[in-house]
């Protein structure tokens, strides 16, 4: 991936985009997609990637003929993984005639926005937000990727299954719902795995810029191995600490590890080795991955990590939906949200992030999860 830098300068791209096509359709003969994540902020390599994917595929879908007969728009809103602006960034949306929600990216603003979309009945399908509490305020609100009890029980599984470590430490961020709600369940499960927990720390959104004594933790306990839950900027500072301090477990973090390597600023050989659960592998065979990609590093000049995978196949979920309901543009966005969240549980999709994708009524996805390493400054598939 590019630094950090080079994804921030896509915002306005983003945006010009979405306005020449706001002026290209009306009202009568589009249907009205929303997005909303952080394309500015600390967490923008997810918030650019879900709306840069989103737009590929919109763009895909309009040359191809629309759905049912009809052009999608999409309209991107940058919320900087802010749970108040991203309630604002929901209202402007609103303003614009908002049909359907793609969003948002992040769990705790998409906690936020839920609840709105719950109280009017706005179909919401999340890309990213991985929380629990994303999508149990109505039954009208779905998401792409996996749960975090999903991701923290399947690590637990792969650790074990695989015979990666005896001795393991933890260290989560107890102030987030993301990151506590994946090590709950990844600890319940280790207790049905050949490994013992043997160190576990936690830090706070008030203290994620000195993990040495997470670190000497782990480290006095033998650990073979470190789980960390949690974001890419708070991994990049505990591994460079941890190579001051000479210590090299073997590192495995989740989904929100994704986007490690394009910290600004960050030695990325200290990644090396680095292995995380994810639904998406750039490097995977397919066509529909290739071609994926590849269209993604012509027009953003980077490879593109799972958000992006996520967000182009919430896109053609959608799109599932609207073409198993009949829905119309004409619809307004509650009767639309009624159809579509009957069809979700009727369509199965074949996606980048997974193949015979079906959902249940309370909004789950079922699909299987992959393992990738960093090797070489790149995701490889395992």
């Amino acid at each position: 991936m590019k630094k950090f830098s080079k994804v921030i300068s896509a915002v306005t791209a983003a945006a010009m985009i979405a306005g020449s096509m706001s002026m290209m359709a009306s009202a009568e003969d589009t249907f009205k997609i929303g997005g909303i994540g952080p394309m500015t902020g600390a967490a923008s390599v997810y918030g650019m990637a879900v709306m840069n994917a989103a737009q590929i595929a919109v763009d895909e879908i309009n040359e191809a003929g629309g759905v049912n007969g009809f052009q999608l728009e999409f309209n991107p809103q940058d919320d900087e993984h802010d749970a108040e602006k991203s309630v604002n960034a929901y209202n402007t949306l609103k303003d614009w005639g908002m049909q359907m929600l793609l969003g948002t990216v992040t769990s705790a603003p998409c906690i936020a926005v839920s609840a709105e979309a719950a109280n009017d009945n706005m179909f919401l399908l999340t890309p990213s937000g991985s929380a629990v509490d994303c999508i149990t305020a109505g039954d009208n609100l779905f998401r792409v990727c996996f749960a975090d009890p999903d991701q923290g029980t399947a690590s637990a599984k792969y650790i074990g299954e695989n015979g990666l470590a005896e001795k393991v430490a933890a260290i989560y961020d107890s102030s987030d719902v993301y990151s506590s709600g994946i090590y709950a369940t990844f600890k319940a499960e280790a207790e049905n795995q050949p490994f013992e927990i043997v160190a576990e720390s936690a830090f706070t959104a008030d203290s994620k810029t000195d993990f040495s004594a997470q670190i000497q933790a782990a480290k006095d306990a033998g650990a073979e191995l470190v789980y960390m839950p949690f974001y890419y900027n708070e991994a990049s500072i505990v591994f460079t600490q941890a190579a001051s301090m000479d210590y090299s477990p073997l590192w495995f973090g989740v989904d929100g590890m994704d986007g490690i390597l394009s910290v600004e600023g960050f030695d990325t050989s200290l990644a090396e080795g680095v292995m995380l659960l994810t639904p998406f592998s750039a490097d995977a065979e397919d066509d529909l991955t290739k071609n994926f990609v590849a269209k993604y590093q012509e027009q953003f000049g980077e490879i593109p990590n799972q958000f992006a995978a996520d967000a182009y196949d919430g896109i053609y979920i959608m799109k599932a939906a609207l073409e198993q309901c009949g829905a119309t543009p004409d619809m307004d966005a509650s009767a639309i949200s009624d159809a579509m969240k009957a069809a979700m549980t009727e369509i199965t999709v074949d996606g980048l992030t997974g193949a015979g994708m079906t959902w249940n009524a309370e909004g789950e996805p079922t699909k299987s999860p992959k393992a990738v390493v960093i090797e070489n400054g790149a995701y490889k598939g395992m």
